[in-house]
């Protein structure tokens, strides 16, 4: 399974992502850094992720090949993480064919409704839980 992990801004939500998926996942399962930055990719690089690349066109090149994409809300978002997330970015991913695990969390103006306000930690621990259901019923664990 190949898992793209996406980040902008310095990285931090990314990393702890990588950092939880290495912890729980076995040790074959790739995982690629995507940072709309060099800085967000090199934290999530520094976590556990294989490889990593940064920017627009590596974020459009690579989205197609994950089998699960994860990240916050805002990789849906164009122009979002203060601009740095443009609109055919929102686009590659949206457009992905890839399992979805997005976190509830953005600095824009959208406020998702029926969620509680949880630490990254236990956001992070949910969409761990949910990629682990995706990998035994692909392998028949």
């Amino acid at each position: 399974m190949k898992i793209a992990v996406i980040d902008g801004q310095g990285g931090g939500i990314g990393r702890v992502i990588v950092e939880r998926l290495r912890k729980d996942l076995p040790e074959a399962t790739e995982i690629i850094a995507l940072g709309t930055n060099a800085l967000a990719a090199a934290q999530m690089i520094k976590a556990g992720a294989n490889e990593g690349a940064s920017g627009e066109a590596a974020v459009i090149y690579n989205v197609p090949k994950a089998d699960l994409i994860m990240g916050t809300i805002n990789i849906i978002m164009p122009n979002s993480m203060l601009g740095e997330f443009t609109a055919p970015m929102a686009e590659a991913v949206v457009g992905s064919s890839a399992q979805k695990i997005l976190l509830p969390l953005t600095r824009s103006s959208v406020k998702i409704v029926r969620t509680r306000e949880e630490p990254l930690p236990h956001l992070v621990e949910a969409a761990v839980h949910e990629v682990k259901k995706i990998l035994e019923v692909g392998t028949g664990v």
